[in-house]
């Protein structure tokens, strides 16, 4: 029988100011945890995202991961096993069918056939960074970036429409509850980054997608402007 749970929903409302508060304290791991991580962030790399949008309106989450797909539906999340498939990837239980092969997908519910449905791969980005843990994630333009941070973890750069990467421990930030800001600053032998969050709208110039907050990133000198939102 398809395991149901309640689901989750697709997108987070939370104030910005709650987010750039939260500071979670991370115990030492011993060796066997170290294993255990080590394998959880292996099937993290190796997971897919999908955010579908069908031809009749119908909108869910796939997520793919060790022969299995997790569907985030409206009214239910379920999970299915991979069967065999002529083409693409097929997963079925009783009477619901999910069969995807790149961007398209063929859904089948109990009281819904062949609804056929696309990836929506920018908001589909979102999604993957959510279930990676990542706790706030911006964007900007000319040339292409984005940033993600996990709390209390690390600090990712990726530049020049991502085929450059900087990693940086993710150090306490520093806080200014007035003007809802928050500066993030850490530094490798090789590199440094400082990353200011504002609490004030933001308008992408290149998609015109609206975000809550307003990005600027300087690394090694060079600033980048962007926007972001908390994504937990």
């Amino acid at each position: 029988m398809a395991k149901i749970t309640k689901r989750q929903p697709i997108c987070s409302n939370f104030l910005i100011c709650a987010f750039l508060l939260l500071l979670a304290c991370t115990p030492t791991a011993s060796h066997d945890n170290l294993i255990v991580e080590s394998s959880h962030q292996q099937d993290q790399m190796d997971a897919r995202t999908y955010v579908y949008e069908c031809d009749n309106g119908y909108r869910f989450v796939a997520r793919h991961q060790n022969q299995k797909v997790w569907l985030f539906l409206p009214e239910k999340t379920i999970s299915l096993p991979q069967v065999p498939s002529g083409s693409g990837a097929k997963y079925r239980e009783n009477q619901i069918i999910y069969w995807s092969k790149g961007d398209e997908a063929l859904l089948e519910l109990k009281d819904v056939k062949n609804l056929k449905c696309k990836n929506n791969h920018t908001v589909a980005i979102w999604e993957d960074a959510k279930f990676r843990g990542v706790d706030f994630r911006a964007v900007g333009n000319e040339p292409g970036w984005n940033l993600e941070i996990i709390k209390s973890e690390k600090i990712v750069f990726f530049g020049n429409y991502g085929q450059e990467r900087f990693e940086f421990i993710a150090t306490d930030p520093s806080v200014d509850q007035k003007t809802r800001t928050t500066v993030y600053s850490a530094q490798t032998e090789e590199h440094e980054i400082a990353v200011r969050i504002v609490g004030r709208s933001c308008r992408d110039t290149m998609s015109g997608e609206a975000f809550e907050t307003t990005v600027t990133v300087i690394l090694d000198a060079k600033k980048y402007h962007g926007c972001g939102k908390a994504l937990h």
